[in-house]
Formats: structure tokens, sequence, C-alpha cells
């Protein structure tokens, strides 16, 4: 009966993890996969969750379903965290906001609200950029195209080019953007940036859909939110998704948000009725665990204070590994330029390097990274950065 249907290949970021599991070298280093891992190499349980979860377990609660939005204490956490408590967005009412089940969910409900919307518009999406970005939005019905975005000649932003394209994309067409800790370069725009495509998004009529999964990873929990805060600021209509799989390391228990910008208080009450709509005809109901876990540590004080801490501990050690992989390559390789490990941000780095080294670098050192290039910055740790460096001077060397 289904023998019509394409073989799934599978994804190859799963698959590459599972050929290192296997690989028996004795300093193998693994960095294909985005998770956040401390120095020991070991997933951490933060000790916000770790409190918020050990006082949930010390009273029995029934597990009824929650409503199709979600909690309404973890909604208003999400609001106030990505858009800043004060901000006028939120004191009018002009926010609609959703659990949903992780970022990805968030971006699943959002394709298909704005297909539902907007029938005949398409989406531009970064070249590089996240693979299953493009097959959300066409598992959705909506049509994906590029825009231009990484330099692999300097492995930074092309800015200019970025903003000629979409200035001539057809209205009410959508732009998917990170707003920090861009997936996959770790390129970011600066604020100034920022205050010039706003304008341009705005002009042409264009409907953002912002893809924050890495808020606090960046500069930090505020400073990452900063576009989405000026184009909230600039009175544009848009979308953005959040996560907590990275920076509550929660990510089994699939916890984000959807929050849509309106025009008004009564369209934000409206589109909260058609998310309610969209998220009926998907999964009915976000997690409930997940959900009181998450709501209890954004809106209790000292655990509110405790994970802002813990956020800066990821960040800062982030921002080590970066800094000692751009000074040990540049010792062992004075005519490499190493520079983009501490410009780029965020858990991934794009490297540049070739399929043949990258093969060689699997082979013969068992350092794993992705085709594109990719490195997972956390997957990098004091036990293992001087086998990464001596395994990236060596292919280099041979070219």
């Amino acid at each position: 009966m289904f023998e019509h249907l394409e073989k799934y290949a599978g994804d190859p970021i799963f698959r590459l993890n599972g050929e290192f599991h296997q690989n028996t070298h004795p300093r193998k280093v693994n960095l294909t996969i985005g998770l956040y891992y401390d120095d020991a190499g070991c997933i951490p349980v933060l000790p916000s969750v770790r409190t918020a979860e050990q006082r949930r377990a010390s009273k029995a609660e029934p597990r009824p379903y929650l409503p199709m939005e979600g909690l309404a204490s973890y909604r208003d956490a999400v609001q106030r965290l990505v858009f800043g408590a004060d901000h006028q967005a939120l004191q009018t009412g002009r926010v609609a906001t959703i659990q949903s089940v992780g970022g990805t969910g968030a971006l699943k409900v959002g394709a298909d609200l704005l297909h539902a919307a907007f029938p005949d518009s398409e989406i531009w999406i970064s070249d590089p950029a996240w693979d299953n970005h493009h097959s959300i939005f066409r598992g959705a019905g909506v049509k994906t195209h590029t825009y231009s975005y990484y330099d692999p000649a300097t492995k930074s932003l092309r800015f200019d080019q970025m903003l000629a394209e979409l200035r001539v994309l057809p209205p009410k067409s959508f732009v998917l953007l990170h707003p920090c800790c861009h997936n996959p370069t770790g390129v970011d725009l600066s604020q100034e940036q920022w205050l010039e495509l706003i304008p341009v998004l705005a002009e042409r009529g264009l409907i953002p859909f912002m893809d924050m999964a890495y808020q606090g990873f960046g500069a930090g929990l505020d400073e990452d939110a900063f576009a989405i805060r000026a184009m909230a600021d600039a009175g544009l209509v848009f979308l953005v998704a959040n996560s907590f799989s990275k920076n509550l390391s929660f990510y089994g228990e699939r916890c984000g948000g959807l929050s849509v910008v309106c025009g008004s208080a009564q369209e934000a009450q409206d589109m909260l009725g058609q998310l309610q709509a969209v998220v009926r005809r998907i999964y009915s109901s976000p997690p409930w665990h997940g959900g009181q876990i998450t709501s209890d540590v954004l809106n209790d004080p000292a655990l509110y204070a405790l994970w802002v801490r813990e956020v800066a501990d990821m960040r800062a050690r982030i921002a080590i590994m970066r800094r000692q992989a751009h000074e040990q390559l540049r010792a062992k390789l004075p005519d490499y330029d190493s520079s983009y490990f501490v410009k780029q941000r965020g858990m991934f780095t794009y490297t540049g390097l070739s399929m043949p080294q990258l093969l060689a670098l699997r082979e013969r050192h068992g350092v794993y990274i992705i085709d594109s290039g990719r490195i997972a910055i956390p997957g990098l740790n004091t036990g293992n950065i001087n086998d990464f460096t001596d395994a990236m001077a060596d292919v280099l060397r041979a070219g």
C-alpha cells in the first residue's frame, strides 16, 4: 500500500552522531549535535530545574490536560522573557502567546497559521539554514526560498546583499530570521544592522518570523532579544518562536513558546483563538510536567535569579572554548586565520572545512563535524580542546 512513498533517508546529523559512538578512537571528539555539555562532557541538570522538580515531587498532583494555549503563568513568563516586562506591546495587550511543544512545535504552529492566513505567500530563509526550517514550512504547504546571509570567503555576514534581496520581495512574504546565535553559522546581525533592516521589513510589508532557540547564549538574555523588542517598538506585526531546550537544559521536555505581535489588543485576543485552533488540529495540549517546571523557574524570584546565573555560566563556558580554540590554532598554525572562532557566537561555528578535510578529521583523529563544517562548540572542553586543535592543524596543513 505504501510502496509509492519516497524512503526517508534519516537526519544526517543524528546519523553522523551514531557513527561517532561506533568509532573506537581513544581520543574521539563529538562536535555534531546541538546540545549543551558542561566541561565534563555531560548534559547538565540545572540546579534551578532540580529544585523546582523536587518541590513538585514532594506533593502528589493530578496531571490533567493543559489548555490548548498552555499554562497562563508559563505564557506570561515567556512574554516577559522575550519582550521585557515593561514593553509597551505587553502593556497594551498586543501579544498573543502559547506554550508550544519545543521551538520546533512553535515553528510548526506558526507555519500552519501563516499558510492559512496567506495561502499564496512564500517564505525566505537564510542561506545556509537549519535544514528543518525548510522541511517544516514545506510540510505546512509553504514554498521556501533562500536569501543571502553567510559569506564563506570572509566567514561573516553578507548584509548588503541580504538587504538588497529582501527589498524586492513581494508584500506579505514571510522572512525567517534569527535574533541571536544564528544556526548554523554563529554569524549575527549587529544592533545597528537590525535597525537598518527593520524599516525595510516594514516598508515592503513583509512578515518576519523570528526563531530564537538560544536566548542567553549570545550576549545575555535581554541583549539577545534586542531585535525582537526593536521590531515591536517599530510597530511591526510578526511571529516569535522561542525554546527552553538549550538555556534550561530541558531538551526532552519539549518546552517552547510562540508569540504573535499584533496591531491591537483585540487583534491579539482574536489571534489567540486562531492559535488554539491550530494547536487543536496538531497535538491538542502541551506537556504538563515541562510546562509546570519551566513556569516555576521563571516565576519564582529566587529560582529565576539562580537560572540567570546558570545561563551566564553556560554562555561564559562557550566563550572560553571559542577563545581557547582560536589561541591554540593561532599558535599551532600561525598562517591560518582562526579569528572566526571569537567573532561568531552562540553554540555553533562555521569552519569552512572541505569534505576531504572533514573526512580526514573523522578517519585519522576521531573528530566528528557535520558535512557543512559546522562545529557545535559545547562539545569542546578542557579535556579535548588540545586534541581538537591538533587535529585541525594536521588537516589544514595537508590542505
